[in-house]
Formats: structure tokens, C-alpha cells, sequence
């Protein structure tokens, strides 16, 4: 059971948390009537980006074998066989499907509820089927992941996105996925055809110029909304900067989850963001 967990990479699941901020930022946490309908709109998602790093393994698995730190997957290591993986994707469809099915009975938009994770599953399917070997457009689907997200907890609670925040999204997750293979080509260990398309000077240019673009989005954003949001600002700031600081060093792949999850310090600056950003909108707004 540890190693289908395993398979399930939930702790990945902390990027789903994008579904949450359309309704967070509006700041109608606690008038509206969709918290459920997200908890189990967030759920289903996660299921569907399991089934994704389920299929990815299994159609990685000869060259994970090859990875240093990849080999020591459950279908890479031979834990669990490809027939039970497939049996594993089927279910987490399965499973998946029927949570939004659920959650599309009590809201506007039902069609949208349930083709915008399908959507996801699609386009990383073609991603891991020769997709991910197209530079740049490798990374604008890694990209295209986190604004769905974003879209399906809009839809989910029925919230129109702003244009700086959707702007805002976009550039950060531009800047996380050219981090992501920055990392993956410094250290060399990565089996990434695309890499060979890439080079350190062009990844580290390109980086910055969306860690820009997300710092202004974001502080435009914060003008427009109001409730003294502004003061936000230098915590995005020093996330940012701690971030850049930890996928710069060579203890890093450069993958998002991972570096927060062995990163206390950009952990309680997540947290004291958060926290911030609730006092502005809810206790003094």
C-alpha cells in the first residue's frame, strides 16, 4: 500500500491548492456556500494529476531505471508491476469522474466542472507522448496545468479571475517550470531529451524575466483590490527570493513540491503570507 501511495505522489497535491484562491482572494471565505463543493472539486483534481504521474511512470519507467534518485520509483524498482499501475490509473478516473460529477449537480457550470481536469489529463498525456521534448512548449504546458487549476476553482464557486491574477499565475508558472529545468540541466542527472535544447544562460535570463513580470502582475493586482493588499507585496518579494535562493543551490532539482517540502524557512514565509493576506481581507478589510 506505502509504494501505491507512493505511485500517488500526494504530497504533489499542494499545487491543487491554486483551486482555492479564486474564492480565498475574493474574499468571500466564509458567506459562500461552495466550500464543500471545492473541498470535493479539489480532491478530484488531485486524483486526476495522480493518475497523470501514474502514467507518466509507467511510460518512463526503462529510462527512471537510469536516474539516480527516479530508479527508487515503485514501477521503476519493479514494487509494482505495469499491469497494476494501469489498474490503479483506471480507478483514480474512475473515482475522479464521479467526484465531479458530484459537484456539477450544485453548480452553474456543469460541463465545465467536469471537461477543464479532463482537459489537464488530456494535454499531459500529449505531454508525456512526445510533448515534452518540444522546448518551450514543454514548459508552457507545465504552465497551462497551474491556470487550469486556477479556472476550475473559479468555476467551481462561480468567481470571474481578475486579469492581473490570471497574469499573475501565468508568469509565476512560467517561471517555475524554466526553473524546474534550469535545475534539471545544471546538475546533469535528468534522462529530459528537451534539455539538450536548452543552456543554463538562455533558462537563467528567461527565469528572471517572469520572476519581473510576477512581482508587478502581483502588485498591480494587490492596487486594484484594495484592502491595504499592498503590504503583501515584500512577502511575495521574500518568497521569491528565498525560492530563487534554494534552485540555485545544487541540493535542488528545481521541482516546486519538492522544494518546499524540505524547505522550512520558505514553508513559515508561505504561511506568514497567507496569514497576512487574511487579516487584509477578512479581519481589518
Amino acid at each position: 500500500m506505502r509504494d501505491y501511495i507512493k505511485l500517488m505522489r500526494p504530497f504533489h497535491w499542494v499545487k491543487n491548492l491554486l483551486i482555492f484562491v479564486p474564492l480565498f482572494f475574493s474574499g468571500r471565505l466564509f458567506t459562500s456556500n461552495k466550500i464543500t463543493d471545492l473541498i470535493i472539486a479539489f480532491l478530484a483534481f488531485s486524483l486526476i494529476a495522480s493518475s497523470v504521474y501514474v502514467l507518466n511512470d509507467i511510460k518512463d519507467a526503462d529510462k527512471d531505471r537510469l536516474h539516480p534518485k527516479k530508479k527508487y520509483r515503485p514501477i521503476a524498482s519493479g514494487h509494482i508491476s505495469k499491469a497494476h499501475a494501469l489498474m490503479l490509473w483506471a480507478l483514480l478516473i474512475v473515482i475522479s469522474i464521479c467526484l465531479m460529477a458530484l459537484i456539477g449537480q450544485s453548480i452553474d457550470s456543469f460541463y465545465a466542472a467536469l471537461s477543464l481536469p479532463i482537459v489537464y489529463m488530456l494535454i499531459n498525456v500529449l505531454y508525456s507522448n512526445g510533448l515534452k521534448n518540444v522546448p518551450l512548449l514543454d514548459v508552457a504546458i507545465i504552465a497551462a496545468g497551474f491556470v487550469i487549476r486556477l479556472y476550475y476553482g473559479a468555476v467551481v464557486c462561480g468567481i470571474l479571475i481578475s486579469d492581473s491574477l490570471l497574469l499573475t499565475v501565468i508568469s509565476a508558472s512560467f517561471f517555475l517550470g524554466f526553473g524546474k529545468r534550469r535545475n534539471e540541466l545544471k546538475k546533469g542527472t535528468s534522462t529530459r531529451k528537451v534539455l539538450q535544447a536548452y543552456n543554463i544562460h538562455f533558462l537563467d535570463k528567461i527565469m528572471y524575466v517572469f520572476i519581473g513580470l510576477t512581482l508587478v502582475f502581483y502588485s498591480l493586482w494587490t492596487i486594484t483590490r484594495g484592502n491595504n493588499l499592498v503590504y503583501t507585496v515584500p512577502f511575495s518579494m521574500l518568497i521569491v527570493a528565498d525560492y530563487c535562493l534554494i534552485i540555485e543551490s545544487n541540493s535542488s532539482d528545481g521541482d516546486p513540491a519538492e522544494v518546499l517540502k524540505h524547505s522550512k524557512t520558505l514553508m513559515c514565509l508561505l504561511v506568514l503570507f497567507v496569514v497576512f493576506m487574511f487579516i487584509c481581507l477578512y479581519v481589518n478589510p
